[in-house]
């Protein structure tokens, strides 16, 4: 037995040389934790002492934690957008991206708390937020809460807002302007929705500006601004056509105001005198009454515009029917004459009260000839005609005429006026010096614009905001303010402008084409903007949902991060909190005056080496000194 013992050392031994079993050793070195510092600088950031102590804050920890050994600082700077506002988690992901989750030691964020996303994953170490601002801030905004985008013209629209301020007052004073002017101003109760009626004017864009009077120690007045734009839409525009007698032109204006579907053409033509006595029984009349007390004294104000064609005196009117007509006009009524040789005559227009208001006295007698009408170098300014051009065909008879005043657009004979514009009270008048315009509806040598010219002095009668000769308007697009002004005459200096925060900028404009004067300027600030030049005021306002940055209450506050973090505090609140290396099974990660950062320790191996398990010797010792024990015991 013991000899086979003895035999099995060497076999051993051999197995032992064959498998040559090795001991590994590594040598590992410690790496450094990593800790991310978040920087909010967006928008809000700017608002009071936050900026100043968002740097005091970053330096200070930044010295603070290369005092610690093993530690790495990263730091990363949250910009955010007016638009998307916030989005420091998002900063946060794009930087952790670089950083091995198991050597980061927490996140600290130098923020207001004003914050518009969420982590999307769960984080593995502390994060703290360090509040900027002060704690009890105060901010008052307007919330819009019903914005109607059209209403009809002549109609109001409904508009919805509420006042927000938490720390303030139980009321505030608002005011509403529409379009530059003040309209209303009404003491609200903060917290609750109120309703208004907003009146709609004209076609186009009406600019509705609320703004909230400014509170005591407001840390922004960014949000106490709201804009939106409500289209007016005209339902159905009614125009009453007054032909004095039946002629060629009569058929043209009746098909111009007919092919427009949103007009409602009411048209009556004189065809029979009241005086007229010619034995015909009135049962044999097919001719109907003209209305004129129920059109002049009840239903005058409901048309948009009155157009008379060749109309002269006749015992169809009161002479208290042209004054009325002459008050509808002042009043914002819209009047158009088409004159002929009627105008010179004693029955004439110019010598009832219309008179008054017509911008161009006619003299002499009607000029019979071709000739062909010029734009007038008014007319090349002026929005109604500056876009007409092309070879024209003639007309065939002129009304000679004195201005008085108004902008002649068309010339005929001698440089002579033939369209002539005016402004009266709140309302407008066109005179039109010739009954001949429907030759160009014929092709007459060629023919010429005349429904377009006709659409466009209508629509410039009923105030069309594109055809002001007169203009001012402004755009935000960009983080630009464009300001474009069209005039007649050449400006008198530079445009003021009026920034959300109550700064006057003097912006000038360069007349890019004739009777355009453009302007730009760099407009990051959100809110509204207005911009005067003369008389003329306009409003540049984000026409539509508030930015998310300044949609909400401008306030610092831990509330919204403080569910995320494992400490939320402001710095206003005794300053920079100690800073602490914890264990990774550490349940307490924060607590007062101190924040946690967890100590990873993470190592990696920087070199290995092995070993074998027997050296050579000692196998050789034990093989040979078996084998020799083996055969001394077995030789006995």
């Amino acid at each position: 037995m013991k000899s086979l013992l003895l035999r099995l050392i060497p076999i051993l031994t051999l197995v032992v040389a064959l498998f040559n079993p090795r001991i590994a050793t590594e040598e590992k070195t410690p790496l450094s934790d990593i800790v991310l510092v978040l920087s909010d600088d967006s928008f809000s950031q700017t608002l009071g002492e936050r900026r100043e102590q968002t740097e005091a804050a970053l330096t200070a920890l930044k010295s603070r934690l290369a005092s610690f050994p093993n530690l790495e600082v990263r730091v990363e700077h949250v910009s955010g957008s007016l638009q998307e506002g916030t989005l420091l988690f998002a900063a946060m992901e794009r930087a952790l991206a670089d950083i091995p989750r198991d050597r980061l030691a927490g996140v600290i964020a130098i923020t207001d708390g004003r914050v518009h996303d969420r982590p999307t994953r769960p984080l593995g170490a502390p994060f703290h937020a360090l509040i900027t601002g002060a704690p009890g801030e105060r901010d008052r905004r307007i919330v819009l809460t019903k914005t109607p985008s059209y209403a009809l013209v002549g109609k109001t629209a409904t508009l919805g807002l509420l006042v927000e301020d938490p720390n303030g007052s139980a009321t505030a004073e608002v005011e509403v302007r529409l379009d530059g002017q003040s309209y209303l101003k009404a003491e609200l109760t903060v917290g609750k929705e109120e309703t208004m009626s907003i009146p709609i004017h004209h076609a186009g864009t009406t600019v509705v500006e609320v703004i909230a009077a400014s509170a005591p120690n407001e840390v922004s007045l960014a949000n106490n601004r709201a804009a939106l734009g409500i289209s007016g839409v005209r339902d159905r525009l009614k125009v009453l056509l007054i032909s004095g007698e039946p002629h060629a032109g009569e058929r043209a204006w009746r098909n111009l105001l007919k092919a427009d579907p949103a007009v409602d053409l009411i048209h009556f033509t004189i065809l029979r005198q009241p005086e007229k006595e010619d034995g015909t029984p009135l049962n044999e009349l097919a001719l109907i009454t003209f209305p004129v007390r129920e059109l002049f004294e009840d239903k005058l104000t409901s048309f948009d515009l009155v157009v008379f064609d060749r109309y002269r005196q006749r015992n169809v009117f009161l002479a208290s029917y042209y004054q009325a007509l002459a008050d509808y006009v002042r009043n914002g009524g819209a009047l158009l004459a088409a004159v002929g040789t009627e105008f010179t005559e004693p029955q004439s227009l110019a010598e009832t009260a219309l008179g008054e208001i017509f911008p161009a006295r006619p003299v002499g007698k009607p000029i019979e000839q071709s000739f062909v009408p010029r734009v007038s170098e008014a007319g090349r300014l002026h929005p109604v005609t500056s876009a007409l051009s092309g070879e024209w065909g003639g007309w065939l008879r002129q009304i000679p005429a004195v201005s008085q005043r108004g902008v002649t657009l068309l010339e005929g004979v001698g440089q002579s006026p033939l369209l002539v514009l005016d402004k009266v009270g709140k309302g407008r008048v066109a005179l039109l010096l010739s009954d001949t315009s429907w030759l160009w509806t014929r092709g007459y040598q060629g023919g010429g614009p005349h429904d377009e010219l006709l659409r466009r002095v209508a629509h410039w009668l009923m105030k069309e905001p594109d055809l002001e000769e007169e203009s001012l308007s402004a755009e935000l697009k960009g983080g630009r303010l464009s300001v474009v002004r069209r005039s007649l005459s050449p400006l008198s200096g530079p445009a003021t402008v009026t920034t959300p925060d109550g700064t006057n900028v003097r912006l000038v404009l360069e007349e890019r084409q004739k009777g355009v004067f453009v302007g730009e300027m760099e407009a990051a600030q959100p809110g509204t903007w207005q911009v005067e030049e003369a008389e003329l005021r306009a409003i540049a306002a984000s026409l539509g949902p508030p930015t998310r940055e300044t949609a909400e209450l401008m306030t610092a506050t831990p509330e919204v991060l403080a569910p995320l973090a494992q400490s939320a505090r402001f710095l206003a609140e005794g300053g920079l909190p100690a800073l602490r290396r914890i264990g990774k099974t550490d349940t307490t990660q924060s607590g007062e005056g101190w924040i946690g950062l967890v100590r990873q320790e993470v190592e990696t191996v920087v070199g290995s080496h092995e070993r074998a398990l027997l050296p050579p010797w000692l196998l050789l010792l034990l093989g040979v000194g078996g084998m020799v024990m083996a055969w001394g015991r077995e030789g006995r």
